[in-house]
């Protein structure tokens, strides 16, 4: 009987163990994560609400766990632009694709989830652009955040997943947003000739009040980059 009682504790205590360091995000549970990406195409090479969207098939998806810098693992979308990663633990994942841009570099679009156990994550559709750009521009810019806990600064850096948007000046609405890259930087892309007001989010570290950041530029030639010179720098309450 004791012999049977010291087996039972010891595979008690390797099993706690196990369960101890199968913790974190990463493989090795029972979610997942899913969505699809959209590949968004502009036959006449003009920047419009009504240009045609398809599913990106064929496009490598990528996830990465918790806050790592590098994505852990890719998959190819299928011919719906449908992906799936399988066998996930409790935690946060962002996934991504990537946009072409204008000059044949390229910009990760993201999305980020949290899952708990067995979850089945559903991400939010991604958009990507075919970086076709004849006759028109883009602009660049960089959003710089300090980071606050119940009134005090706990960080400062790149505004990461920040979203900016972008409208016509004398416009009411914003006609497309995008979310800020690890090194700070937002691309606007496929605009004609015109006056543009970019902005974004700042809270009031105290009220947690939210207020606009924006900035003013003009396009005024085509197939050109234009670059803000101002970094925005916002507050962000986490």
């Amino acid at each position: 009987m004791k012999t049977k009682t010291i087996v039972f504790l010891i595979l008690s205590v390797l099993s706690a163990i196990l369960v101890s360091c199968n913790v974190g995000e990463g493989e090795g549970g029972t979610g997942s994560v899913e969505g699809y990406v959209k590949l968004v195409l502009h036959p006449d090479d003009n920047y419009s609400l009504n240009a045609d969207t398809v599913a990106a098939s064929k496009t490598d998806v990528f996830i990465k766990y918790g806050d790592n810098d590098y994505f852990d693992d890719d998959i190819e979308t299928d011919e719906t632009g449908f992906y799936r990663f399988k066998y996930l633990r409790p935690g946060e994942y962002t996934v991504f694709a990537y946009s072409k841009l204008p000059d044949d570099n390229k910009v990760a679009v993201s999305e980020t989830i949290n899952i708990t156990r067995g979850e089945e994550g559903i991400v939010g559709d991604i958009y990507i652009h075919d970086g076709k750009s004849y006759n028109t521009s883009l602009i660049k810019g960089y959003v710089y955040a300090t980071y606050y806990d119940k009134g005090d600064v706990v960080g400062i850096g790149w505004a990461y997943e920040q979203r900016v948007y972008i409208k016509r000046q004398g416009e009411d609405f914003y006609f497309d947003d995008v979310r800020v890259s690890s090194d700070g930087v937002f691309i606007f892309q496929k605009l004609e000739v015109g006056i543009y007001e970019i902005y974004t989010i700042s809270y009031d570290p105290d009220t947690e009040v939210p207020s606009i950041v924006s900035k003013t530029i003009e396009v005024t030639e085509p197939e050109q980059i234009y670059e803000i010179e101002e970094i925005f720098y916002i507050n962000i309450i986490v």
